[in-house]
């Protein structure tokens, strides 16, 4: 038999890893040295009001406003989200952006931005908005360019995205650039027509730089260097920074339909792109669009926002208000689902009992403001109704009390 006392490391005490796993902050990536592209700082930028809109949330102009306001007071001084972009087409658009550019302007913290297609007719819509910087789609793989237009092709698509690349910087107004489809497009033709927009906007001042977002349109890219372009993103967001887009001006768009909306948005940061546009709650057209409060539960764990960081409690009244829309998110959803903080195994449940670390990521309750949970089934034991009986009555019964012991003979019928 083997004599353990022999042998130090099973003498020693318990080792929690707080370095990566502190008890009162969400957990951190313990980097010893940061990796060499990380942008120097980062944050997200939303689309519920477009994208979110499109994939089927009836917001009327109130409503709209509501979720602006949520999202301004989730991001709060932190920076979070920087901007959030509205269609200029409906009365009932409209509206909303006008009532969140007054707020915008008494001092809400997130951006009001527009949303056009990349046409002059297009850009005629926002000359007296009194915004600062709208979205320009810009179809960019073969799939579009080539099927979307009359007349078709390249030079055709690229002359007339930078008519109007042109007219919005005569009107004043910063183009951002949404190179729809970039995972599916030539990388000559890409970079080619980058370079094409840079060119034209040499002259005007260094306020109406313009700024590319690569949308992965349909979730078809992949979060590794090791397979080529266009799939590949960390190496699409290089080449742009070696053609000279600062990561600042760099924001990536992501998809989830191939379930790799999260990988791919973190390996977008990691190779030297800012800015994430996405969806709290990761409502969008299909699968959905990136959602931003795990975005930022990854940025927080890279190490930004500091002691400045978003209050993921003010994410429970949007969770509310999707459900009262009649589009409540999945009951397994991530830190925000009906399920996401129950178990129902009571081997799980006796360790909550016992030391709650065991089965939960980091504290929920102080730092999301949902409970850790135990539903009790044929499943759930005399653990999981010793867990209720102390949250929701605050008394610690010994496991062979009469009462408990009743009590759990009847969950078992």
């Amino acid at each position: 038999m083997i004599d353990l006392t022999s042998i130090p490391v099973f003498e020693a005490g318990p080792d929690y890893f707080e370095t990566y796993f502190p008890r009162d902050t969400f957990p951190n990536y313990g980097w010893s040295s940061l990796p060499p592209d990380l942008p120097p700082h980062a944050w997200t930028t939303e689309t519920t009001h477009r994208d979110g809109q499109q994939g089927g949330l009836p917001f009327t102009s109130k409503q709209s406003v509501t979720v602006y306001d949520i999202l301004c007071d989730f991001t709060g001084e932190s920076g979070a989200i920087r901007q959030a972009e509205f269609f200029v087409y409906r009365a009932q658009d409209l509206d909303a952006l006008h009532a969140v550019q007054e707020r915008f302007a008494s001092g809400a913290p997130i951006e009001p931005t527009t949303w056009i297609r990349a046409s002059t007719a297009d850009v005629s819509l926002i000359k007296k908005l009194g915004i600062a910087e709208s979205g320009l789609l810009a179809s960019i793989s073969d799939c579009h360019v080539f099927h979307k237009f009359r007349p078709a092709g390249r030079r055709s698509a690229a002359s007339n995205y930078l008519d109007a690349v042109k007219m919005t910087l005569d009107t004043g107004i910063r183009p951002r650039l949404h190179l729809e489809d970039a995972t599916r497009a030539a990388p000559s033709f890409l970079i080619g027509f980058v370079e094409a927009v840079m060119k034209a906007a040499a002259d005007y001042p260094v306020a109406l730089r313009p700024k590319f977002r690569i949308c992965d349109t349909l979730g078809l890219g992949l979060p590794y260097e090791d397979v080529p372009l266009p799939r590949s993103v960390p190496k699409l967001i290089k080449e742009l920074r070696r053609a000279g887009i600062g990561s600042q001006n760099l924001e990536f768009h992501p998809h989830n339909d191939t379930g790799l909306v999260l990988a791919n948005s973190l390996a977008a940061i990691r190779a030297g792109c800012s800015a994430i546009n996405g969806t709290c709650l990761g409502k969008g057209e299909r699968t959905g669009n990136a959602p931003l409060e795990l975005i930022l539960f990854n940025l927080i764990g890279m190490g930004y926002f500091g002691s400045k960081q978003p209050n993921f409690h003010a994410l429970n009244r949007l969770v509310d208000l999707y459900l009262e829309l009649g589009q409540p998110i999945n009951e397994k959803y991530p830190l925000y689902g009906r399920d996401a903080h129950r178990t129902r195994a009571g081997i799980h449940a006796d360790g909550l009992n016992k030391f709650w670390p065991m089965y939960a990521p980091f504290n929920v309750p102080s730092l999301i403001g949902r409970p850790l949970e135990v539903s009790l089934t044929k499943d759930s034991g005399l653990a999981g109704l010793i867990f209720v009986v102390n949250q929701q009555l605050h008394q610690r019964l010994d496991k062979n009390h009469p009462t408990l012991l009743l009590a759990h003979h009847w969950t078992r019928q």
